[in-house]
C-alpha cells in the first residue's frame, strides 16, 4: 500500500508540474503577444524618452461586380503605411516627426520605385511643442490640431469604421487647403478641468489650383484660391485660416498629449464628450467675374461615447456640420448646406 500510494504521489506530482509547466508557456505566450510601446529612455525616471509607432494598413478589395458579365477579381493594396516618432526631451518641450505612404496599389507600383505617378513618401507632421503651464500648450509647424469637430483630427489607427468616412466632410480642406489635412502654422492646446481645446493659426496652400474649382452645379461662379488673388486693391489676401475646436468630458478624460482623436476604446475607457468647433478662412473664396473675395466659415457640433457594456462595448458618434463657401459652391468633399454624419457600433 505504501508503495502503490508513493508511486500515486509521484504521478500526481509529475502530472501538476506538467500542468504549471503549460500554464505559464501559455502565460509567456500571451506575454508575447501583449503590445508594449517602444520607448527609448532618455534619463533614469524615464521622463525624457522617445517613443516610436509604426503601422500598416493592408486590404484585399474585389471588383465592381454591378458590371454585366464581370468576372470576380482581387486586388491587395496597402491603404497606409506609417512611421510616427515624437521626442519629450524635456518636461516642456516636445518634437513630432510622421511620414509615410498613402494608397499603394498594383496600378501606381513603378519599376523602380522612383519613376511614374506612384505613391511618394511625405510627411504628415512636423512640429514641435513648448508647455507654458499645466493648461496652456504651444507649438507649431505641419501640424493636426485641428478644428471643426473631433473626426477632423481622426487617428487611423483605431478607426470604428474601416476608414474616415466618405465623402470626407471632416477633412473638408483636404488637398484643398492643406497637405493630407495638415496646414504649417502654430496652434495652442490645453486642458482646463473636464475641459479641453485647440485652436490653431495657419496658412493654406498655395500650389495646388486645380483643386480649387466648383464641383458642383458649376453656377457659383466661386473658385477655392482666393490666396492665389490679389485683392481689388492688388494687394495679397487669404493667407490666414483660423480654427478650433472645445470639448466637455464627463467621464474618463480623454489624453491631449497628442492631436489624434481615438476612433474607439474597445471598452478600456468610459468617455462621453460633447464638442463644438469652427473653421474659417477669410477672403478663402475668389469670383472670377467680379474679382472680389469672400469669406468661408464653417461650424459644428459633435458628441462622442465609448463604453463598455455587457459582454463588450458600444461606440456612438454623431455631428451636426454647417458649411458656407458662398452661395450654390460645392467644394471636393463638402458644399454650402448642413451636414448630419452619425454612427454606431458594437464590439
Amino acid at each position: 500500500m505504501i508503495e502503490k500510494s508513493s508511486a500515486f504521489c509521484c504521478l500526481f506530482s509529475l502530472l501538476l508540474l506538467l500542468f504549471s509547466a503549460s500554464l505559464q508557456a501559455q502565460d509567456a505566450e500571451k506575454k508575447e503577444h501583449v503590445y508594449k510601446p517602444l520607448i527609448l529612455k532618455l534619463n533614469e525616471e524615464g521622463t525624457h524618452y522617445i517613443r516610436l509607432i509604426t503601422w500598416h494598413q493592408i486590404r484585399m478589395t474585389s471588383n465592381n461586380l454591378d458590371a454585366e458579365n464581370a468576372k470576380f477579381q482581387l486586388t491587395p493594396s496597402i491603404r497606409r503605411s506609417r512611421i510616427m516618432a515624437y521626442a519629450q526631451i524635456s518636461p516642456k518641450f516636445l518634437i513630432l516627426t510622421h511620414f509615410g505612404v498613402n494608397n499603394l496599389t498594383p496600378e501606381n507600383l513603378t519599376s523602380l520605385g522612383s519613376n511614374g505617378n506612384s505613391a511618394q513618401l511625405f510627411l504628415h507632421g512636423a512640429f514641435g511643442e513648448i508647455k507654458l503651464n499645466d493648461k496652456l500648450y504651444i507649438g507649431g509647424g505641419l501640424h493636426y490640431w485641428k478644428g471643426l469637430t473631433r473626426r477632423a483630427s481622426q487617428s487611423t489607427l483605431n478607426l470604428m469604421t474601416m476608414d474616415q468616412s466618405k465623402p470626407y466632410a471632416h477633412w473638408h480642406s483636404l488637398g484643398i487647403s492643406d497637405q493630407f489635412a495638415r496646414h504649417l502654422g502654430f496652434y495652442a492646446k490645453g486642458q482646463i478641468g473636464k475641459l479641453d481645446y485647440r485652436i490653431a493659426i495657419n496658412s493654406p496652400l498655395r500650389n495646388n489650383l486645380n483643386e480649387g474649382e466648383d464641383y458642383g452645379l458649376k453656377n457659383s461662379g466661386l473658385v477655392y484660391n482666393g490666396v492665389s488673388q490679389l485683392d481689388l486693391s492688388g494687394q495679397a489676401t487669404g493667407n490666414m485660416i483660423i480654427e478650433g475646436y472645445v470639448r466637455h468630458n464627463f467621464w474618463d478624460q480623454e489624453s491631449t498629449k497628442l492631436p489624434y482623436q481615438v476612433g474607439t476604446y474597445l471598452g478600456k475607457k468610459k468617455v462621453l464628450g460633447l464638442g463644438a468647433g469652427f473653421f474659417s478662412h477669410p477672403n478663402g473664396m475668389y469670383r472670377t467675374e467680379t474679382r472680389a473675395h469672400s469669406h468661408i466659415n464653417h461650424f459644428a457640433v459633435d458628441a462622442y461615447l465609448d463604453t463598455p457594456v455587457p459582454g463588450g462595448s458600444f461606440n456612438a458618434y454623431a455631428a451636426f456640420m454647417k458649411f458656407d463657401y458662398g452661395e450654390n459652391y460645392v467644394s471636393r468633399w463638402a458644399g454650402t448646406g448642413n451636414n448630419i454624419h452619425v454612427q454606431m457600433g458594437y464590439y
